[in-house]
Formats: C-alpha cells, structure tokens, sequence
C-alpha cells in the first residue's frame, strides 16, 4: 500500500527547479517513509534509478567512491554494472539510503551534483548529529527538506477521506461550524489519528487488517525499540540521561503544566546539564521541543528561555503505544474509552500533544508562555503554543490554548489578549466542540490545527 504524501510533491518541485544544480536531502526520525517515497519517486519521475542502502554495508560498492571519486566516469560504469542499471543523462536520479552510514558519499554529493550528469536524492536519520558529520564538510549543493510522520490530512487520504477534508478547510476558511454530523464524523477521524499516529507502516497495518489497533500497536511498539536501540548507540556521556528523558515523556505531559522539572528526573539536576540530551532527541526528530518565551512581544525565538521545555513525542500514536504497555491498553480500554471520550486523564496529554505535531508538520517552531503572580503565588498566564506571523514589519502574535474537555475557562487567554493587545493577530481555543467564535477568540475543534 503506497500511501500519498505531502513531500512527493516539494520532491516535484525540486527536480523541475533545481535542474540538476543540487542534491536533495529527506531527513526525518526513523521509519517514516523517507526510503519509500525516495524510490516511489523516482520510478515516477525518471527514466531509470540506482538505489543505493548504505545500512547494508556493500563493502565493494563503498570502494567505489573510495577509489573513483577522481574519475566520475568508472564511478558510473561501475555502479551500472554492480546494479544492473542503466543510467540516462539527466533522466535518471541516484537514491544515497541512510547516507549518514556513509559519510563519505555525503561528502562526495560536491563533485557528484558538479558533474551534472544525474540528479541526487539523500535519505538520513539522525543525519545532522555531530557524530555524523564531524569528519566531513557538508556540501553547499544539497538541499534539505524535512520528513513528518503522516499529518491529519495524509492520514484522511490514507483512509478515503479526502472530500472531508476540503470541506474542513472551506469551513475554517469561512469561519463556520462543520454540519454537525460531519463534525462528529471528523472528531472520529481525529481520535483515530491520536490512536493511531501517523507513523506509515501502523497506518498501513491499522487499514489492512480492518482498523485494528493491536495490529498497529504490534509495529509502533517495534519502532519504539528501535529507537531505544538509537538511544544506546550515542556517545556514552549522555546516553544516560537521553534514554531518562525519553522515558519519561509520558509522565511529564501527564502533568498540569507539561514542562520538564529537571531536580525531579534527578537530584541536583540543572537545564544545563541535559542540552545536548534535547538537542539529540530533537535532531533525530523523536521529539518536539517546546520552550518557554518570555517576552513574545519584540519576537519569540530571540526571547526563548531553554531553561523551561517541554518535549512532546514525534508521533502521537506512538505516545499511546510509550504511555500504556500492552496489558493496560486491553485492561484499561483505552482505545475505546479515549473514542467514547471517557479517559478524561490522559486525553489532555494526548491532545495537547496531537495539536504539537500537527503544528511542527506546518514548520512552526513550539513555544510557550506562562506568567507568574507574584500576589497569587502562582502562574495567572498560560498559553500553550504561541505562534507568530514571522514579519520583521508587522510582527502579529497567534495564542492557542488546548482545551481537551468541552467546559473550560478563557480567562489566561483573555488576560495574554489584553496584555499583548497591539501585538495580537487571532486568538485561538482548540477544544473538542465545534467552531465557533466568542470575545473575538475563534475557538477550533482540534482536526483543524492543519489549518493554522
């Protein structure tokens, strides 16, 4: 089953763009299709293609570029006959799989894209740690473009679902409540995209053997060993305190306030202390960061403060499959009491992380707010994702609050809206009802966070 994806057609784009002037490089966490649509692609779009795996070691065909590198010609011939490929000038493209297990083939993409003969397409994880690009220069003629797990939408089209989504997107578009049995039908969709995620082969297993959760459980489970498996590979200076955090994702979005409390992971513990850990698990894109800003007003990246982060899973699905073991999801029913709305606990945590990813996939960058009464003793403000418009001249300031429950209370928004009045473009609540707009502040049911 080949399901449709968003970058297929930002690969299109490239190749009629670039004309061979430079690589491409889909990077992405393990096992979301960046092999899949690299050879799906090129069968479409050209006339032959080499594929070369470099997790499988092929000792003779790294020699090749050992060897040859100086002499593009025997590189070529030899890759056409250890493949049984003929290649075609400018028709045909070189797939480099899991180029990070060869840095040397990265390394050559300079001379390779110079040459012009064929165009080239990268696939990596992990691709941009340290320890896999310390002894090589990154060339300047590749382009690098970011692969997600499948969005709301991918997983729509992955079920036939795809006359809802545009009547979604004409009805956020017209600010207008979906017909309510379409809202029901869509809030559905969304549960099963939370329980399932958006990881391809647990989406595929989910659709051919009839909507199984256990069937897409049995693969997510197997992704999360290999990512441990990662984890125990890292350098051995903070391997440790990685897999600690990675761990304990569950527990802390568990929590009210979601943000890692570092002394709590362990005693004595600082922020500092643990940033390469972030850095590795956000580079590998198994997490999303989320920091806290302080003054969003003169911009948010500028005033981010790392010492309060919250970090959500990649991948929905495979929180559900990290937070309950195979005992609790049948005991507990999880599957059924988060459709029929009744797992009031950890719903919040699933939802709030849900809207984070949907968000990453649309190139936000996650960031935070809180305020501290200092009357109160406690924070007055929080606003979970603030997002920005990005403007240098009209710099305009987007608020969201996640709302996992249908009765809730406006009034950190309300308080954030009249604090940062002259810097506010839209107020937004995601909550699970359906759309509609009071105090100015356009509340979402959460299957239009693509929208955003």
């Amino acid at each position: 089953m080949i399901l449709k994806r968003k970058v297929y057609d930002k690969l299109l784009q490239w190749k009629n763009e670039s004309n061979g002037g430079k690589a491409i490089l889909i990077e992405g966490a393990r096992r979301i299709g960046k092999s899949t649509i690299a050879e799906e692609f090129a069968k479409n779009e050209y006339e032959s293609y080499i594929l070369i795996d470099f997790a499988k070691k092929d000792i003779e065909v790294e020699s090749y570029f050992n060897k040859y590198l100086n002499d593009l010609d025997t590189l070529f011939m030899l890759l056409q006959a250890h493949f049984g490929v003929h290649l075609r000038r400018r028709k045909s493209v070189i797939i480099f799989d899991e180029v990070q297990m060869f840095p040397q083939a990265r390394a050559a993409i300079k001379y390779l894209v110079l040459d012009g003969r064929y165009d080239y397409i990268e696939t990596g994880s992990l691709i941009s740690i340290k320890e896999n690009v310390k002894n090589i220069v990154i060339p300047s003629e590749e382009r690098q473009l970011s692969m997600y797990p499948l969005d709301f939408e991918e997983f729509c089209y992955a079920l036939n679902e795809e006359i809802i989504i545009d009547y979604i997107k004409a009805c956020f578009r017209e600010r207008k409540p979906l017909e309510e049995s379409l809202h029901k039908k869509a809030m559905l969709l969304f549960k099963q995209y939370m329980l399932v995620g958006g990881m391809p082969m647990p989406v595929i297993k989910y659709i051919e053997n009839d909507k199984s959760f256990f069937e897409a459980d049995k693969e997510k489970r197997d992704i999360l060993s290999l990512y441990r498996e990662d984890i125990m590979k890292i350098n051995a200076r903070y391997r440790s305190k990685v897999l600690a955090i990675f761990d304990q994702i569950p527990g802390l979005l568990s929590k009210h306030e979601k943000r890692v409390v570092f002394k709590e992971i362990k005693e004595g513990s600082q922020a500092d202390q643990y940033e390469e850990t972030f850095f590795w698990l956000a580079d590998s894109m198994i997490s999303n960061e989320c920091f806290l800003c302080n003054d969003p007003s003169v911009g948010l990246s500028i005033n981010e403060d790392r010492t309060y982060v919250k970090c959500y899973l990649g991948d929905t699905g495979l929180l559900v499959s990290h937070a309950f073991d195979e005992n609790e999801l049948l005991e507990e029913e999880v599957y059924k009491q988060i459709l029929l709305d009744k797992l009031s606990l950890n719903e919040g945590m699933l939802y709030e992380n849900a809207i984070a990813q949907m968000l990453v996939a649309n190139k936000h960058k996650l960031y935070f707010y809180t305020h501290y009464n200092t009357e109160k003793h406690r924070n007055d403000i929080e606003i979970d994702f603030l997002l920005s418009n990005n403007s240098k001249l009209k710099y305009k300031l987007y608020p969201i609050e996640v709302k996992s429950g249908k009765k809730y209370s406006t009034s950190s928004l309300l308080k954030f809206k009249e604090k940062y009045k002259n810097r506010i473009g839209e107020c937004y609540i995601i909550h699970p009802k359906n759309l509609s707009i009071k105090d100015d502040i356009v509340c979402i049911p959460p299957y239009m966070t693509f929208m955003l």
